[in-house]
């Protein structure tokens, strides 16, 4: 459906087709492909689950920078309508052999249990804790559950304003003196950074409390939010973009991680996409108070400073009463 996507989207005709067109691939690329893949890895791994999405979501920061060169000579070479038939056909040559040769939707289809234990051998696996049995809340339970909406206001929270930072940074940026070259020349760093982060940040979610990592990720959220409005030259401009970069690492990996986390395997999809559905209302919104700052004041750093306090506020929350619901096995070592 995505390649198809693609392909409709080169024979745009109108601005109702422009329209359904974006909509499409926003729904089947960020939205459903991203879903599916994070169940996938969630399904297939259980103790080391952080480490195995930081790498999945390596491949958004390689997509990163790969696709725009790409699309820009392709745009260039063929025209922009023929661009989007090729990407279309990439994406169906690329993605559908292994999927529909390598892909199986849970390790028990197999008779294995995630992180490739055998079933035989899942109660004491060697060296490590036993995989949990395929456990987990319906999406009613779940909304009944304190845990739910700590973890829905904290994505909500870094969805919103990591998506206002996105928008707005060479704005930012240049109303605090920053040459707009410049501003645009630290997105490479935050990639960087951000690929370099990931496979830590995946770690500390196997390793550590989980709610003191949730915490420690919207510090870390606050903290970018803060930096930027102190940036004023090239050298404070790298080092917002490393904490940017790690801010990123932290969210890329998270979003898949804590849903199965808290809630279980056993009905993931509905819980996964519930919590997708509030951060894209998050994404939606976030940029509006900053656009509205800049309208009227013409400076955003009062109100990026004044925003921070909805990460820490989230933090605090998280830190201190997040914790497993009852039903949820497999995890309490990180409680």
């Amino acid at each position: 459906l995505l390649g198809a996507a693609c392909l409709a989207f080169g024979a745009v005709a109108s601005l109702l087709w422009l329209a359904v067109g974006f909509a499409a691939l926003r729904f089947l690329a960020q939205g459903s492909l991203m879903l599916t893949c994070a169940n996938l890895v969630s399904q297939w791994f259980s103790r080391r689950r952080g480490f195995a999405l930081s790498l999945m979501a390596l491949g958004f920061a390689v997509s990163m920078a790969v696709h725009p060169p790409l699309g820009q000579y392709l745009i260039e070479t063929i025209g922009w309508r023929r661009a989007w038939v090729v990407l279309g056909v990439l994406t169906w040559a690329l993605l559908l052999p292994p999927v529909l040769l390598l892909v199986h939707d849970a390790p028990e289809d197999l008779g294995l249990r995630p992180d490739g234990d055998a079933r035989e051998t899942a109660e004491a696996p060697p060296g490590g804790r036993a995989a949990p049995p395929v456990s987990g809340l319906t999406l009613r339970e779940t909304l009944g559950t304190s845990a739910f909406y700590i973890l829905g206001a904290g994505w909500f929270a870094i969805a919103m304003l990591v998506t206002t930072l996105h928008f707005y940074q060479v704005s930012i940026l240049g109303a605090q003196g920053v040459a707009a070259e410049t501003a645009a020349r630290v997105f490479p760093v935050s990639a960087l950074t951000m690929v370099v982060a990931m496979p830590f940040v995946g770690r500390l979610f196997d390793r550590r409390r989980t709610r003191h990592v949730f915490a420690g990720a919207l510090l870390v959220t606050t903290a970018s939010l803060v930096g930027v409005t102190f940036v004023h030259d090239v050298t404070t401009a790298v080092l917002y973009a490393m904490l940017f970069g790690l801010n990123n690492a932290c969210s890329m990996t998270m979003f898949g991680y804590l849903w199965p986390r808290y809630f279980g395997r056993l009905h993931l999809g509905s819980i996964q996409g519930t919590g997708q559905m509030i951060g894209v209302v998050g994404a939606s919104l976030g940029p509006l108070p900053v656009g509205l700052a800049f309208d009227l004041i013409g400076s955003a750093s009062g109100t990026l400073r004044l925003l921070a306090l909805l990460p820490l506020a989230c933090a605090a929350a998280a830190a201190l009463f997040l914790r497993t619901p009852a039903g949820v096995t497999g995890s309490e070592h990180l409680d």
